[in-house]
């Protein structure tokens, strides 16, 4: 049988490539793939759906899955204050950069680390909600076990290394589906394009949002052990399914694989396959660790909104990462099986919709945050925090969310591609040039020609005295004739000195 077009495009010559690769090594590593339809359960496509993962910063979910069941058991609710720690304080970026002591409602959190990915807040949430973090990642262990998730193991609330932390695209195409149908009154929770703090605005992480037809969630990650990974859930023609993608070398590949999944999904019935309780578990004994390869020295760094302190090399990621390597397949990263990227080249997903922000703040509500939001420094990278800061404070809220990007499109956006569903390429088009926002820059001679008048008045008491000395010598000299010139120049050097820094300044 002939595979869709999409398919042939995704699987390329993969086995043939891994066998090259694989040859004296342990054995190819298959990065991890699955498409599901909400609906009923089953399976539309499986690559690897089983083997265990890092999971990396989509280990939100999972955050974000507990803390709401707490509030629908009444054991926490959404207005309720979380207090940032100076241990959630000490979290690496991706971060708010709250200092300790800073309060947030759960609401505002959970948008904040959903769109912005924020270890800090992260941490927050878990010892606000559970007294602290081994007893959250307690209840998330728990949850797992409860909905069905048998590879996930949980041991932070946020997605940062940890040797310990597994899971698995089946188990995060359970939690997905687990999240649309017991929490519908929060689904756009996962689909904010953006969120605004002061006036920092902050474009969700989910590169397919407003970017491909229907997509409408979920979360991504990133970490160098895990590769690039993403949650996508879409809607076409009332269908939602979700789609998988883990342990990609650049977030671009990730999107555009998940994109090529998805035309897949959709040209499936949805009927046939076996479901997420049927795939048989993985023979991998533990997650390979693709560091050597995703974070290679010799190659530029891969970067990803959510992972500036992750690919820098911090001390703990690399005290992890030693865990990881030693708990991982021998020469793993060696025989990593890629996709052929060539096949990717020249080709891009379409230009992103408007961003639609979600004010959040700290306190109660907007305006005990108003002090604190114009406080706050932005804490990615430290060597570039003051010039980013700056960067963003020039321009009105406005031309920052044009500046910025976007990604979910407006209901009417979507429901004119419903009535004729996209082929399988049309969801890409050639890279665009991105648009170069002028950036209005005020005349800096403002305060200086201000400064001016000010600083001659200030000059202007003092210069009587030397002309008064001046004068006295210079009448004999004038009647004589001859040395007439001399007396232009010393009248001259006394006003030179009081007028000297108007040319300099001008």
């Amino acid at each position: 049988m002939t595979k869709p077009a999409p398919l042939a495009r995704l699987i390329g010559p993969l086995l043939g490539l891994a066998g090259l690769l694989a040859a004296g090594a342990a054995g190819a590593v298959t990065q991890p793939m699955l498409v599901v339809d909400v609906d009923t359960g089953k399976v539309l496509y499986n690559q690897a759906g089983t083997d265990p993962w890092y999971p990396a910063s989509v280990t939100k979910l999972m955050t974000a899955y507990v803390a709401l069941d707490l509030v629908r058991q009444r054991r926490a609710s959404m207005d309720q204050l979380l207090t940032v720690t100076p241990e959630a304080a000490a979290e690496p970026p991706s971060k708010m950069g709250f200092k300790p002591g800073t309060q947030i409602t759960l609401d505002n959190a959970l948008k904040i680390i959903m769109v912005k990915s924020a270890n800090d807040v992260s941490w927050a949430i878990a010892e606000g909600l559970a007294g602290s973090v081994e007893g959250f990642a307690a209840l998330m262990n728990e949850t797992s076990q409860r909905l069905g998730m048998r590879e996930s193991r949980w041991f932070n609330p946020n997605g940062l290394p940890d040797p310990r932390q597994w899971t698995s695209a089946r188990d995060m195409a359970i939690l997905g589906r687990a999240i649309l149908r017991d929490f519908p009154e929060h689904r756009e929770l996962f689909s904010i394009s953006a969120i605004q703090f002061g006036r920092r605005v902050m474009a969700n992480h989910n590169g397919l949002l407003g970017r491909y037809a229907g997509v409408d969630g979920m979360k991504t990650g990133f970490i160098c052990s895990s590769g690039f990974n993403v949650v996508a859930s879409a809607t076409r023609n009332g269908r939602r399914i979700i789609t998988v993608v883990m342990g990609q070398p650049k977030a671009r590949e990730r999107d555009l694989k998940a994109a090529d999944l998805f035309d897949y999904g959709f040209g499936q019935s949805g009927w046939g396959g076996p479901s997420l309780t049927d795939l048989p578990p993985s023979q991998a004994a533990a997650p390979p660790d693709m560091r050597p390869y995703i974070c290679d020295k010799s190659k530029p760094m891969p970067t990803d909104a959510d992972s500036s302190a992750l690919t820098a090399g911090t001390a703990g990621d690399n005290a992890n990462a030693q865990l990881m390597a030693a708990s991982s397949p021998p020469a793993a990263a060696l025989a990593f099986a890629t996709m052929n990227s060539a096949q990717l080249r020249g080709r891009a997903l379409p230009p992103r919709a408007p961003l639609q922000p979600v004010l959040v703040w700290t306190g109660r509500d907007p305006a005990e945050s108003a002090v604190a939001a114009a406080d706050e420094p932005d804490t990615e990278t430290p060597a570039r925090a003051p010039r980013a800061k700056a960067a963003k404070l020039k321009p009105a809220p406005s031309r920052a969310i044009a500046a910025t990007g976007a990604t979910v499109p407006q209901p009417k956006l979507l429901a004119r591609t419903r009535p004729t569903p996209p082929a399988p390429a049309s969801a890409y088009a050639a890279a665009p040039h991105s648009p170069v926002i002028a950036d209005v820059k005020r005349t800096p001679a403002a305060k200086p020609l201000a400064a001016k008048p000010i600083a001659a008045r200030t000059a202007a008491p003092r210069a009587p005295e030397p002309k008064a000395v001046a004068q006295k010598p210079a009448a004999p000299r004038a009647a004589a004739g001859k040395p007439a010139k001399p007396q232009p120049k010393a009248d001259a050097k006394p006003q030179a000195a009081v007028a000297g820094a108007k040319p300099k300044r001008d």
